[in-house]
């Protein structure tokens, strides 16, 4: 797939007749609300098969289409270099996919096996109906291998929004996480009507993961979590009451999402973690936990002090990292989760625990501040999708911040009032795609279902091949 920017003057026609793709496929893929409308500056994913490639050190054109099979004259030609023995490092290539004209008395197995793929992805790639209807002269897309990932998504929605998001999108989760059961102070859980999606995601091969936490949007949670970590029979009992969930309900892993704990129980949590994998290993299920955005071991603040990553990463089958939130709802408008920082974090994280135990945090909403920005103001939160409908609405021009590879714009309401949004979209999808790959990450956890983004679930489907666990 390709990310295309607009320009000033450019319509959704002129820009698809240059990619020789179908109008409303362009539409469908990126969820167009008013197709004649295209802002300057936003982002597009256009439907086109291939793949990218970001120049490195030491890359040739020569290096890069052996690399992928193609001829040099393609990259040249698929990326209208008029310079092609000039390449500079971060520049990303559009890499055009091989294709194979079907010859006589060819099979989709005898192609595949020619290219190291399998039938079956040549058949979704091409969308065959009938695998025995292959002709001569047949000209057929050949998918290049992805990275398989594993990728979760937190919800807070009911079970009937959940379900509808399993229709849409459950081929590209490998877990799903409802959130939360809240521990309380006497070690019970407080119950969570969540039958319909857990039963609805194991129809899926979707494995569902039960969340535990200490916090709501209201209670910090340092002293529940104090009392609960510091009573070994405390610790006991929610583990108990969890294991009874997740036998009764079909979860498979546990995560555990407490925040604001205080530093004096940061041992405590470390015992605690331990205490849930042995009990939970012997029957199969797995231990996951949820990190603040640490960029060292010694970082102050009631966020991040009890959060001991060594320990996570050597105790907890896998670690979601929280790389999100840095534009605060109470603070003032910046990129909610900047690629500068949240490199920060997975390059800690890194030196003390293995990339195959990282899922990167991914936030799939937009925040729209008031300005001037008044100190504790809340700024109002909504869908990446909400965020174009209003640069539409305003006409506002999308800017595109690239040390945050975060996109923004500012626009004047009714009122007179000054706003600023942050939000997500393609480029800033790609960025964190692209950091994934670079580290080898486990995969992506998103919080949360429930903001409609389809150019993220149309990237990450072209970027990566979601693995799916036996349930």
């Amino acid at each position: 797939m390709i990310i295309h920017v607009v320009s000033a003057g450019e319509t959704l026609w002129q820009i698809s007749n240059r990619y020789a793709v179908n109008m409303n496929t362009t539409i469908k893929i990126n969820g167009l609300l008013n197709p004649n409308q295209l802002l300057v500056g936003q982002s597009l994913v256009i439907p086109k098969p291939g793949t990218s490639h970001i120049v490195k050190y030491g890359d040739t054109l020569w290096s890069i289409s052996q690399q992928y099979g193609i001829t040099i004259q393609t990259i040249i030609q698929g990326n209208q270099l008029t310079n092609p023995n000039v390449l500079y490092p971060g520049t990303k290539l559009f890499i055009p996919s091989i294709t194979h004209v079907v010859q006589p008395g060819e099979t989709l197995w005898q192609i595949s096996s020619r290219y190291g793929t399998t039938a079956q992805a040549i058949i979704n790639e091409n969308q065959i109906q009938d695998p025995n209807m292959i002709y001569q002269g047949m000209r057929l897309i050949i998918p290049r291998a992805k990275t398989a990932i594993e990728v979760n998504a937190y919800t807070y929605q009911s079970n009937e929004t959940t379900v509808d998001n399993f229709n849409e999108i459950g081929n590209l989760l490998t877990y799903f996480s409802p959130f939360a059961y809240m521990i309380m102070e006497d070690g019970t859980l407080q119950p969570m009507n969540d039958k319909v999606m857990v039963d609805a995601a194991i129809s899926k091969n979707i494995v569902p993961m039960l969340s535990i936490t200490n916090f709501t949007s209201t209670q910090a949670g340092s002293n529940l979590a104090h009392v609960v970590l510091s009573n070994p029979d405390l610790r006991e009992k929610v583990l108990s009451n969890a294991l009874q969930v997740m036998d009764t309900k079909g979860y498979k892993v546990l995560n555990i999402d407490f925040e604001n704990v205080l530093p004096a129980d940061r041992e405590n949590y470390n015992q605690f973690l331990q205490l849930a994998v042995d009990r939970l290993h012997p029957k199969g299920y797995l231990v996951s936990t949820a990190l603040a955005p640490k960029v060292s071991a010694t970082q102050a603040g009631l966020l991040y002090e009890a959060h001991d990553y060594e320990a996570h990463g050597r105790i907890a089958d896998f670690v979601v990292l929280m790389t999100y939130e840095w534009g605060y709802r109470l603070g003032p408008p910046q990129a909610i989760s900047p690629i500068n920082q949240m490199r920060r974090v997975v390059e800690y994280a890194l030196s003390v625990m293995p990339a195959e135990k990282i899922f990167l945090g991914f936030q799939i909403y937009a925040r729209d501040w008031l300005l001037p920005h008044v100190q504790g103001q809340e700024a109002e939160t909504f869908s990446p999708q909400e965020a174009v409908r209003r640069a539409v609405k305003y006409g506002a021009s999308i800017q595109y911040d690239t040390t945050a590879q975060s996109p923004f714009f500012r626009y004047v309401d009714e009122q007179g009032r000054g706003h600023e949004v942050w939000f997500e979209d393609a480029r800033s999808a790609q960025a964190k795609f692209d950091m994934v790959k670079q580290y080898n990450l486990r995969g992506v956890s998103y919080w949360a279902l429930g903001y409609p983004y389809p150019q993220n679930w149309a990237l990450l489907g072209g970027n990566f091949a979601i693995k799916k666990l036996a349930l």
